[in-house]
């Protein structure tokens, strides 16, 4: 029988076997045969408890799964490589060498350009809400300068997409121009470095859907591009989530195409709550606007009529999960898919293609032409699929054959920290966000800076 003993503390457990002999009930005298059970046991009960240690420490690594229905990753991962995304900045930020010591000032301008907007919560969280974002960025950065003559850029925090229209409840900037330029009247009067560059050292953010053309939806492309960018911004830097890799009118300045807004904390409840086996058991997701009859009031067609296909050829088809209807929690629904569908709606770009990325799904990019963010520092191309929308007719074999080749690979690219990491904003910059992004565009751009010209011609 065994009979187990506690050893000193000093010594921690261990196991003792004796031998007994029922017959006489007293042990049996002591031979190589007991000597050698004693040894086999213990070095057995060694190799389990060892074996248990590793495997309790060292999860599996292997790669997510490629079937055709269900694939897996799991959430402690992904929540341990977002944490390690946006932790630890103190070091980097102390280093005084970065971006060849950029600096930018930004303007105390009254509260009706930007502090009133925010008595509206959703100004602060909504997809156009990286204007507000950037603006406590810096304000809180090391890059900031409270000095305008050491200043190499000039930030202009006007917030232009926090008017929420009563009706329908999506942003209406019918009052941007008009806003931004009268912002920009009263700098001239305030202070001298406008007219000194024509403004070319001054960033704006344009973060609605036709960016520098500072028109939505509601107004529509072509309206977008009849009026243009305004004249008293052609000369500026606009941070804009409007991008396209052909010629077009709202792009007609100097600008950066930025990321929307997602909340990092949308993102990290979102991770703590998924499903603790890391299983996606969507195999391609879709919720939004899919119009049945896609041609609007005005003539032109939502999407380019791209929504509508899908909805007609796919909804049925067991393999896509799409959904017309509005839900809050539809992150809980990105994390559970293996490919989460981003076509373009009047815009190209969409909040979507962030979701996805930071959420572990594989964004499949459906929108001709479109210009990604931060394009020179995410590797899109590696983590994402790209379909024309003359061919969403055969998405199911385009997502089928991906997902029975590289679908791992796709997905390992994904997890990469930094790629989640330059597509996120905070309050506060972490390295390789997507403020940080933003400065490092500026630092290419510094041969726009009046100070860094005055040096260099001394």
């Amino acid at each position: 029988m065994l009979e187990q003993k506690r050893a000193p503390k000093s010594r921690g457990f261990y196991v003792r076997m004796k031998l007994q002999n029922s017959k006489h009930g007293r042990p049996q005298e002591k031979s190589s045969f007991y000597t050698y059970c004693k040894w086999v046991l213990w070095l057995s009960l060694t190799l389990y408890f060892f074996s248990s240690y590793l495997i309790s420490n060292h999860p599996n690594q292997n790669k997510p799964t490629t079937s055709l229905s269900k694939s897996h990753f799991s959430p402690l991962a992904s929540r341990a490589l977002f944490e390690s995304a946006i932790d630890n900045t103190t070091a980097v930020l102390e280093n005084k060498g970065l971006f060849k010591g950029l600096k930018v000032f930004v303007y105390d301008l009254p509260a009706k350009y930007n502090a009133d907007w925010l008595s509206n919560d959703r100004c602060r969280t909504h997809l156009f809400a990286s204007e507000v974002a950037i603006h406590r960025a810096l304000l809180t950065s090391d890059f900031l300068t409270l000095d305008p003559s050491q200043a190499d850029f000039f930030f202009v925090p006007v917030y232009v997409s926090c008017n929420f229209s009563t009706v329908n409840g999506f942003p209406a900037i019918g009052h941007a121009r008009t806003l931004i330029a009268s912002a920009i009247q009263l700098i001239r009067t305030r202070h001298p470095f406008w007219d000194r560059t024509q403004g070319s050292d001054h960033v704006f953010v344009a973060s609605h859907d036709f960016g520098s053309c500072f028109h939505t939806m509601l107004f529509q492309e072509n309206v977008a591009i009849a009026d243009g960018v305004p004249d008293f911004l052609k000369k500026s830097i606009v941070l804009q989530t409007f991008g396209v890799k052909h010629k077009h009118p709202c792009q007609d300045v100097e600008n950066v195409v930025i990321p929307p807004y997602v909340s990092p904390e949308s993102v990290r409840t979102t991770l703590e709550n998924a499903p603790a086996d890391g299983r996606r058991d969507i195999f391609a997701f879709f919720r939004g606007k899919m119009e049945v009859h896609p041609k609007n009031v005005s003539g032109r067609y939502y999407s380019k009529r791209v929504r509508t296909n899908i909805w007609r050829k796919f909804n049925g088809d067991r393999r896509f999960y799409l959904e017309r209807s509005r839900f809050a929690g539809y992150q809980s629904e990105i994390v559970r898919s293996v490919f989460c569908l981003c076509p373009l709606g009047w815009a190209p770009w969409s909040p979507r293609l962030v979701e996805s990325v930071a959420l572990g799904c594989v964004p499949v990019i459906i929108a001709d032409g479109i210009r990604l963010p931060f394009d020179d520092v995410v590797p899109w191309a590696e983590i994402s699929l790209t379909v024309a929308e003359r061919d969403v007719g055969k998405l199911g074999n385009i997502l089928e054959h991906v997902a029975a080749t590289n679908l791992s690979t796709i997905q390992k690219n994904i997890w990469d920290p930094r790629v989640s990491r330059a597509l996120l904003f905070h309050d506060r910059i972490q390295p390789g966000d997507a403020t940080w992004q933003v400065l490092t565009a500026l630092e290419n751009k510094l041969a726009r800076s009046y100070r860094r010209a005055s040096i260099s011609s001394e």
